[in-house]
């Protein structure tokens, strides 16, 4: 095996939009790519200082939805503008933006999943960011995203993740297995 020095190579990385209002109540949107599940109904992301950590120290509450194929090229703008230097930035996406219902928080409704979030703790605040904790507060899906079984259907979601070794998006889907079943052949 070939060694590498210490790198943020956690993979898949789920490429995430964060959204935010602004004080005057304008839509703000973030690309994330160091988040992850922290507890049942908690997520954790980390940041660095942007727009959307001084919107969030103001409504204490946001957005998180996943980015996909088709709202790759848009959703990796959001992550390359500022909201300091261009606060028209999300008109810029073409994304539909509509008021969550049970956070203060915008939806861009172009995304398949979004969770409503309210922040819960943040842990080592510095001069230079901090870890998110979020309690996620309720769940949205697009219908056409569902299942059957009427819960959502990731596989036809499209969903991105960011590849951190060679700075590019790869597209999820294929079922591979069934969890907590497919090690059941070795028993």
């Amino acid at each position: 095996m070939k060694s590498f020095k210490p790198q943020p190579w956690l993979l898949p990385q789920p490429v995430v939009i964060i959204g935010t209002y602004n004080q005057d109540g304008k839509p703000n949107a973030m690309n994330a790519a160091w988040a992850g599940t922290w507890d049942m109904d908690e997520i954790m992301i980390s940041l660095s200082n942007h727009a959307t950590t001084e919107n969030l120290d103001v409504t204490g509450e946001f957005t998180v939805t996943f980015a996909t194929k088709d709202t790759l090229v848009a959703s990796d703008f959001v992550g390359l503008v500022s909201a300091k230097k261009d606060p028209n930035k999300v008109t810029k996406t073409g994304w539909s933006v509509k008021s969550a219902p049970n956070v203060n928080a915008p939806v861009f409704t172009d995304f398949p999943l979004t969770l409503e979030c309210k922040v819960y703790e943040t842990i080592n605040r510095t001069a230079t960011g901090f870890m998110l904790i979020g309690k996620i507060v309720g769940v949205l899906c697009d219908e056409k995203y569902l299942a059957e079984d009427g819960k959502p259907d990731v596989s036809k979601m499209q969903l991105i993740t960011y590849d951190p070794v060679h700075l590019n998006y790869i597209q999820l889907g294929e079922i591979a297995g069934k969890a907590f079943s497919a090690g059941k052949a070795l028993k």
